[in-house]
């Protein structure tokens, strides 16, 4: 096995394993993070329903500024919408990454923005 396909199957085996543990409901969303090379996403998921209640995405913005900052900008944008729909915590959804720069970020922005997790 390659390198990066073992990488990738690490990724997916972490991927299962936390979402194996966490699950959002209507009153507590899960607020589920993916990061690609050059995007940010992030949505507040019921899972119970099975519907996205608010997402943001840093594609199709014309922002010039490092992935951590685009990180930052995701965070603070995901917590003023949950706002608007009225959602104050979530449980948090790393989708297998380390809890270590670009997604420290958008977390550390949610919840200075006022999201609770």
């Amino acid at each position: 096995m390659d390198r990066l396909k073992k990488k990738q199957l690490n990724l997916k085996h972490r991927k299962a394993r936390v979402r194996s543990t966490i699950s959002g409901t209507a009153d507590r969303p899960r607020m589920s993070v993916y990061i690609s090379n050059r995007h940010v996403s992030v949505q507040l998921i019921d899972d119970e329903a099975k519907r996205t209640l608010a997402a943001t995405t840093t594609v199709g913005s014309k922002q010039k500024a490092t992935m951590t900052e685009l990180a930052t900008l995701a965070g603070e944008e995901i917590a003023k919408k949950a706002k608007k729909a009225k959602i104050s915590s979530v449980v948090f959804d790393r989708n297998g990454r380390q809890y270590h720069g670009r997604i420290k970020a958008l977390a550390e922005a949610a919840r200075k923005n006022g999201l609770e997790f």
